[in-house]
């Protein structure tokens, strides 16, 4: 491989080539500035050009292989002139490396170069002129290799050139786009509007693995560019997938889904639905749409028989949203409904969910008089920790705040990760006697007793024993990721638990991941645990008795 001569990182440039792009009966040259001058705008676009620093480095094993067979095994010399790109001071250099290692360049690293240029005029506030006759060349270039590049290359390449601002009826993106369509079913194009735009962009962009942290405002502004026939269920779903993996509560995104459902009711099934209305539940967002609540009970009636699974997935999201419809809970608490389950593969995760619909309608819904879940079929909601806290548990407060407890109150005054009936796992749990003195957790049931309807005649049993009943208080932790992004909303999830364990009896202590991260060290952090225990009226050690 050879390096550049002359000066490091720079060599004197190569005679300009005419870049032509063959049209149907003409040929096509830009204009003398044309491709220089659309660059540089999209330098003073930080919206725009943002999103290239948002895509992590292109892996060769990520992009399969190229459609002639080529894929790079390992390191070496394909390797290596990946990190020569990578690592490139200036667009020539880019060229230079691509152009003079014919035989070393794979389809992988043409995306590569783009990612590469897009940082470098972002990295400059005030880029030097860039030749013309280098940025033409490297459209050349990858226009002659497209026809070898995989499916995947080819979105990729796509979505890199509208970042860096390369017109839709360029020669580069036209190429690209054909051969897009040559490896996929034709559509109908669009007479009066370019092909990687509406619907078909922000569809292109979704799925794309590269692209799941979109910029906010290029969804918005996607969706409000897009024809009403553009928005298929299919563009829709993954837009509510990114909103709920990202935690994104996005209003005008989020009504934009409400109103699509409403509007396509009658052509939409149960399992589309569900992953509709998923974001809903997990952003804690009801939407204005009066016709929302209304569309998903038609949907239910209609639907619940057919997907098990679908349904219950359904009702999970309305009851973060505390608005479960009665005629559909007397469907799935149906002994019909629960016997066709039983024996399916889903049929744990479908007792669980419905575990959790009856203890819903035990704690929230005093009204419902229709079947209930029978005991034999109930289980444990949450019995350990949820899966985004043991994922993040390096990141966590809870070691932290266990090691304060422990040396302020002692190991035996407190538990931890404790699951309380019906199934809700604890991150603290005390239990205080009704003067404020914290009790030793082998002295007492940390149990309140559950369904909490019998709660006053067990105290009245309680009291006839003993006058000191006992008062459990849950130290909840609230850490960063159990917000939505904006970091003001719980997730339907965090709000269901904490509403549920307060219906319960449990007194709960909210520990915000704000006040954790502003303590520093142990001995703050015991400060601060001891004003917040204190708050609530409590002492321990000799001052507790």
């Amino acid at each position: 491989m050879r390096r550049p001569r002359g000066e490091p990182g720079s060599r004197a440039p190569r005679p300009a080539e005419r870049v032509t792009y063959a049209g149907p009966g003409e040929s096509w040259s830009p204009p003398p500035s044309s491709m220089l001058r659309i660059l540089l705008s999209a330098q003073t676009s930080p919206a725009r050009l943002s999103g290239l620093l948002l895509i992590p480095p292109v892996q060769p094993c990520c992009l399969g292989p190229s459609k002639s067979g080529d894929r790079p095994f390992g390191g070496g010399p394909v390797q290596g002139l990946q990190r020569l790109l990578e690592q490139a001071r200036s667009p020539g250099e880019l060229l230079r490396w691509l152009s003079q290692n014919p035989t070393k360049v794979r389809a992988h690293h043409y995306p590569v170069a783009l990612r590469r240029l897009g940082q470098l005029l972002v990295s400059q506030p005030r880029p030097s002129p860039v030749e013309q006759a280098t940025l033409q060349d490297l459209s050349q270039l990858i226009i002659r290799n497209c026809p070898s590049f995989d499916v995947h290359t080819i979105h990729v390449c796509l979505h890199l050139a509208v970042l860096l601002g390369f017109p839709s009826d360029g020669p580069l993106l036209c190429a690209l786009e054909q051969e897009r369509r040559s490896r996929l079913p034709p559509k109908p194009p669009s007479p009066h509007r370019p092909a990687i735009y509406g619907g078909q962009r922000l569809e292109v962009a979704l799925s794309c693995p590269r692209f799941l942290q979109y910029p906010r405002q290029h969804l918005i502004r996607s969706l409000a560019e897009a024809r009403p026939e553009e928005l298929t269920p299919h563009v829709m779903v993954l837009l509510a997938q990114h909103l709920a993996r990202h935690r994104l509560r996005e209003p005008q995104l989020l009504e934009a889904i409400a109103h699509f459902l409403v509007v396509q009711e009658a052509q939409l099934n149960s399992k589309v639905v569900q992953k509709l209305v998923l974001p809903f539940g997990r952003l804690n967002y009801m939407p204005l749409e009066q016709q929302f609540m209304p569309c998903l009970e038609r949907i239910l009636a209609r639907e619940a028989g057919v997907a098990p699974l679908a349904t219950v997935n359904i009702l999970m999201s309305l009851c973060q949203l505390q608005c479960l419809p009665f005629r559909a809970l007397q469907f799935v608490f149906s002994p019909s409904f629960i016997n066709h389950i039983n024996g399916t593969p889903p049929s744990l995760i479908v007792r669980r969910y419905l575990s959790l619909l009856d203890t819903a309608v035990e704690l929230e819904l005093p009204g419902y008089q229709g079947p209930r879940l029978p005991q034999r079929q109930r289980v444990p909601i949450f019995p350990q920790p949820l899966i985004t806290d043991r994922a993040r548990c390096k990141y966590s407060h809870k070691d932290m705040v266990a090691e304060g407890l422990r040396q302020l109150l002692g190991e035996e005054n407190y538990r931890q990760n404790l699951t309380v009936p019906p199934g809700y796992c604890t991150d603290f749990l005390l239990c205080v006697s009704s003067s404020g003195a914290v009790l030793p957790m082998r002295t007492q049931d940390p149990f309140l007793p559950y369904p909490p309807r019998s709660c006053q005649q067990d105290q009245a049993n309680f009291n006839s024993t003993t006058q000191d009943p006992a008062q459990r208080v849950v130290l909840m932790l609230r850490e960063r990721w159990h917000f939505c992004r904006d970091g003001r909303v719980l997730l339907g999830s965090r709000a269901l638990r904490e509403r549920h364990l307060g219906l319960m009896g449990y007194q709960l202590l909210p520990l915000p991941f704000e006040e954790l991260e502003s303590q520093r060290g142990l001995p703050q952090l015991k400060s601060y645990l001891r004003q917040k225990l204190q708050a609530l009226g409590l002492r321990w050690g000799p001052e507790g008795g």
